[in-house]
């Protein structure tokens, strides 16, 4: 069974840190590229990042330029984001996602995780 499972998520303060990973099991990361994407209660979905198949291409939103960073460890089968400088509006169900191209439009992915809450307040 292919399966995405994120984890990492919690509460923290805000200007706190956190790192999400998210590790596959039922298959290899190697061969897809990985989004992180959050949903916070009564938005859309945003595409937070994105990272290609090799590690070598990363996409980031402007709202998390600069402070959020994806990392993949193939070895592992583990795609991490690391998280900085949180602020109260990066609060959201944080979602990892497995596709053939490294974007982060949402309807490229084919295969999703059931997400980890990520929660900045003080």
């Amino acid at each position: 069974q292919l399966q995405l499972v994120e984890s990492g998520g919690g509460l923290v303060q805000p200007g706190g840190s956190l790192r999400l990973s998210c590790a596959a099991s039922g298959f290899t990361l190697d061969y897809y590229a990985i989004g992180w994407f959050r949903q916070a209660p009564g938005k859309e979905r945003e595409g937070v990042s994105c990272i290609s198949s090799s590690g070598g291409n990363t996409n980031y939103a402007d709202s998390v330029k600069g402070r959020f960073t994806i990392s993949r460890d193939n070895a592992k089968n583990t795609v991490y984001l690391q998280m900085n400088s949180l602020k109260p509006e990066d609060t959201a169900v944080y979602y990892c996602a497995a596709g053939l191209i490294a974007t982060r439009l949402f309807e490229e992915y084919d295969y999703w995780g059931q997400g980890t809450q990520v929660t900045v307040s003080s």
